[in-house]
């Protein structure tokens, strides 16, 4: 087992969990959405990372890509400062695992 894909599961467990904190995604419904539904995509990707697939590399990538992304965009944020602060880091930490996932170290 990776020790990779045991990061990933906890960072989307963390994911899931920040979704219903107030402080984080405040009283927007799509900041809500947003970390719950990529909480729950990469916990399956952290998965299929346990098992060195290599398709869990590609999900990783346009997850964290969106991460980036949502956490720019007003609508999703809102003014929280936490919800930019956790869409920046994990979408950065999930482009880290999926650039070495992507490369095939399964070490």
């Amino acid at each position: 087992m990776s020790w990779k894909g045991w990061t990933v599961l906890i960072l989307s467990i963390w994911l899931i969990i920040a979704s219903f904190i107030p402080a984080i995604t405040g009283s927007k419904a799509a900041n809500l959405a947003d970390f719950l539904i990529v909480g729950l995509v990469i916990l399956i990707a952290g998965i299929f990372m346990l098992k060195t697939s290599k398709v869990a590399g590609w999900i990783e990538l346009i997850v964290g890509i969106w991460l980036v992304i949502s956490a720019f965009i007003p609508p999703i944020i809102g003014s929280k400062g936490g919800a930019l602060a956790n869409g920046l880091i994990f979408g950065i930490i999930a482009l880290i695992f999926a650039f070495f996932d992507r490369k095939g170290s399964y070490a």
